[in-house]
């Protein structure tokens, strides 16, 4: 049974989680209809003044609970254990940021567009942020092993499979049968179009300048890793933590 003081940061962090969903995934229920009042360059700026800050919050605030509630299992000592992490944390970065977007459509430097794609990671699977978002949860989970990281990365990967529902029923509703030919041509589990032979990977797709920037980031993240403490420290010391005591 639960105790309430063990847990309790638990139930803060699923609390966010739902927040964050709300804003993200509501946010992009909105899309069509802001983007008709606003334009799409501003309504990403709004979009992401919201989104943003939200998940700030929500990184940190796992920063300092990540080994909060019961150690469940400590696989650390494991040689051959780190690479691994970092190999799949590597690997769900690629599926997380694929290079199929216009880099400078985020920060509305183009004007944002909805489009279609049936290359690159796509061909992989039709929601690679979602299959990125459960290799990141399964390769931190076997490192930190706590009851608040299981909790947290079932809250994630929900939100997520929320996503692949709510995603491909946006992509019907505004491309018709377009998306429909692309929704049979690919999957969701990754390879299973490839396997079947409903997709064949092209490998010049993956060469991009893009997925350079990737490899870039995880090399960053990487490094940042160091300043873990120094950040929790500093929200510690924040009025956020009072709030979500």
């Amino acid at each position: 049974m639960f105790q309430e003081n063990i847990h309790h940061s638990s139930l803060v962090m699923l609390g966010l989680l739902f927040a964050f969903a709300v804003i993200h995934s509501g946010g992009a229920a909105l899309r069509t209809r802001a983007e008709s009042f606003v334009g799409a360059r501003l309504w990403r700026i709004i979009f992401a003044s919201a989104s943003i800050p939200m998940a700030s919050v929500l990184i940190l605030y796992f920063l300092v609970h990540r080994y909060d509630g019961i150690r469940l299992w400590n696989f650390q000592g494991i040689p051959g254990m780190v690479p691994f992490i970092w190999m799949t944390t590597a690997i769900s970065f690629l599926f997380l940021y694929p290079a199929t977007y216009n880099l400078l459509e985020i920060p509305a430097l183009a004007k944002p567009q909805v489009r279609l794609y049936e290359q690159g990671i796509i061909r992989v699977s039709r929601h690679p942020q979602a299959i990125g978002q459960i290799l990141w949860c399964v390769s931190h989970g076997l490192w930190i092993g706590s009851s608040f990281m299981l909790i947290t990365s079932a809250g994630l990967i929900g939100h997520h499979l929320f996503s692949i529902w709510h995603g491909d029923r946006r992509l019907k509703v505004r491309f018709g049968e377009e998306f429909e030919k692309l929704k049979t041509n690919t999957s969701v589990i990754p390879f299973l179009a490839v396997f079947d032979g409903r997709q064949k990977l092209q490998w010049k797709e993956f060469i991009r300048p893009s997925q350079l920037g990737i490899l870039i980031a995880v090399a960053a993240f990487w490094w940042s890793h160091r300043f873990i403490s120094a950040g929790t420290e500093l929200f510690l010391s924040s009025k956020l933590t009072e709030l979500l005591a």
